[in-house]
């Protein structure tokens, strides 16, 4: 799969994650056949800025909850986005982080 693809993939699979909900880059790689790519995930979400359509890029945060992606927004922007959705964050932490995952290897059939 080439680079573009897998883009692609990416952005279908974080268009899916309902609000209020976070995933991570590992769990979409993993989803997607490609366990080792968590990096490339992220870099789908950078790219994800320059599209017309929409992605909930902010969705999409570390293996530990942490916004790691922030910079990527604007200042505080993804947490604010976060926070409306419901979700508490302090110090860059999603708080109960485990309560607000979403797997896709659970939620979607592949």
């Amino acid at each position: 799969m080439d680079k573009y693809t897998f883009f692609e993939n990416v952005f279908e699979v974080v268009k899916q994650i309902p609000a209020g909900k976070v995933t991570s880059y590992g769990a979409i790689a993993k989803y997607l056949g490609s366990a080792k790519s968590s990096r490339t995930v992220g870099y789908a979400m950078n790219a994800s800025h320059l599209l017309i359509e929409k992605i909930p890029a902010h969705r999409v945060v570390n293996r530990n909850g942490l916004l790691t992606g922030k910079h990527h927004f604007g200042e505080n922007k993804m947490q604010q986005l976060l926070e409306n959705e419901g979700l508490n964050i302090i110090n860059d932490q999603i708080q109960n982080f485990e309560n607000h995952f979403w797997d896709p290897n659970r939620e979607l059939m592949i």
